[in-house]
């Protein structure tokens, strides 16, 4: 057996797609999804450093699961702050998006049902349908004429699930078309705002005030948020079936106080400083600005960057190593051949200096 594993593992050396831990590097960061700067921001970490003071009993562990032993007052307040922040009933938090996915698309659908992934979809969501009873099909990227030709096939009920923000191709979907084509059918849409939470205020649920029209979403906090965790919002049905047949929760011990306190003081950093926001928007402004091709969303703070050469991209990033600029390059086969890309993620906290520089570079290659 682990002459298969080690066999698998030379294998993918050979390939150069090899996935190693290595420490945090130092240098310019453009590959964090620290796209507000908060996961550093020392007026937050003072902020949280002064709650715990005041009640270091947010720093004990929460002893048990939710149904057992850990489901403090806490948890519940910061849940009932984030539905109505949100405009939703009822808020599930959890400790990673990931884990959320996994609750949601296990849980929900079953052996009559049919979920419908937009083909770009988190790898979590592919987990979450490998475990539950019902039909996982899969729509072209972003096309709207494919999904409904699926739609109009289907006999039972359907789920439809997006992300409101790509990460790898740094595009948005067409998230009111989308919640049109599911009202149309009848499909609960389930909408993944990883990426948008943050970058679009409150994402683009929100922006387009959808509401009413998604059945459920997932908000991320490891991102513009710099935290960690993740909620489900949804109505107070939805949330009750979860906390009974999702085993991701039930069987999950509780997180610290501290993360849900961590999530709660996010957000309302986020409404006193609007400018970081701003901030963020200047900066992929001034990158577009340096006319670099890309097919990735003008608004969007991941740009993508196709390089079609494994070596090209690899000498690419290492000429962007060497000024010190940290970026992150995605070889095939992770995507298919002939779209290898370098994935550029833009922050506040980037000075117009640096975002030039780095487009000299990479407009050397392109």
């Amino acid at each position: 057996m682990l002459k298969k594993f080690q066999q698998a593992l030379v294998k993918r050396e050979e390939d150069g797609i090899l996935r190693t831990l290595k420490p945090q590097s130092k240098g310019v960061d453009f590959y964090s999804n620290d796209y507000l700067g908060l996961a550093g921001n020392k007026e937050l970490q003072l902020e949280l450093l002064l709650q715990i003071q005041e009640n270091p009993e947010l720093l004990s562990g929460s002893s048990g699961s939710r149904l057992i032993s850990g489901n403090s007052s806490k948890v519940t307040e910061v849940e009932n702050y984030i539905a109505e922040q949100h405009q939703y009933s009822a808020a599930l938090l959890f400790s990673s998006g990931y884990n959320a996915n996994l609750a949601l698309f296990s849980a929900l659908p079953d052996r009559h049902d049919v979920i419908i992934v937009d083909e770009q979809i988190h790898r979590s969501v592919h987990d979450a349908c490998r475990m539950s009873h019902a039909k996982k099909l899969k729509f072209r990227h972003n096309d709207l004429e494919d999904l409904e030709c699926i739609l109009q096939k289907q006999t039972g009920h359907c789920y439809i699930a997006i992300e409101s923000l790509y990460s790898m191709d740094g595009d948005l979907a067409p998230i009111q078309e989308i919640a049109a084509l599911a009202k149309k059918y009848n499909a609960a849409l389930v909408v993944d705002e990883a990426h948008a939470f943050g970058v679009f205020g409150y994402g683009l649920i929100e922006k387009y005030q959808l509401h009413h029209d998604v059945f459920a979403a997932v908000m991320t906090y490891g991102k513009a948020l710099g935290a960690h965790g993740a909620s489900i919002l949804c109505n107070e049905t939805v949330k009750a079936y979860l906390v009974n047949f999702a085993s991701p929760f039930i069987y999950t011990t509780a997180a610290q106080d501290f993360l849900w306190a961590a999530i709660q003081t996010g957000y309302e950093f986020l409404k006193k400083n609007p400018q970081l926001l701003e901030k963020l928007h200047r900066n992929i402004n001034i990158f577009r600005n340096q006319n670099i091709q890309t097919p990735s969303s003008g608004l969007s703070p991941i740009q993508a960057v196709l390089i079609p050469d494994n070596q090209q991209l690899r000498n690419l990033q290492r000429a962007l190593s060497d000024k010190n600029f940290l970026t992150y390059a995605v070889y095939s086969p992770t995507v298919k051949a002939g779209t290898e890309r370098l994935r550029i993620c833009l922050h506040s906290f980037n000075t117009e200096k640096e975002i030039v520089e780095m487009a000299e570079i990479i407009g050397g290659f392109v």
